[in-house]
């Protein structure tokens, strides 16, 4: 099978995010509050086509800082809806994107050190 050539595979960015909270709150419960505010934001296909991937290994305990690969046609549509997330478990918060990059390393260097 031949592989896919570089104009058609997927152009992926990585956004930097950041929870603003009282209490510390974990990736698991993050992820999910943000999941559901893209599916009430741009629905089942536009968050099929976002293609959305979590990176939980890059979450920052500490500072409640995180990354997430999407799309580069989705970022401003991500970034939209992770501005509407008003609580996650009971819990005050907002969540902020901090910037984009289209290399992990870099966004990793950049906003989460």
């Amino acid at each position: 099978m031949k592989p896919l050539l570089p104009t058609l595979k997927e152009r992926k960015r990585y956004i930097a995010y950041e929870v603003i909270s009282d209490q510390v709150t974990d990736a698991d419960s993050v992820s999910s509050s943000i999941q559901k505010s893209v599916h009430e934001f741009i629905g089942r296909l536009g968050e099929e086509k976002a293609g959305m991937i979590f990176l939980k290994d890059k979450w920052s305990e500490t500072k409640q800082r995180g990354l997430v690969r999407v799309n580069n046609k989705y970022v401003d549509h991500i970034k939209a809806s992770m501005g509407l997330i008003k609580q996650i478990n009971d819990r005050n918060v907002i969540v902020r994107s901090l910037g984009v990059s289209g290399i992990l390393k870099k966004a990793y260097n950049r906003y989460m050190r």
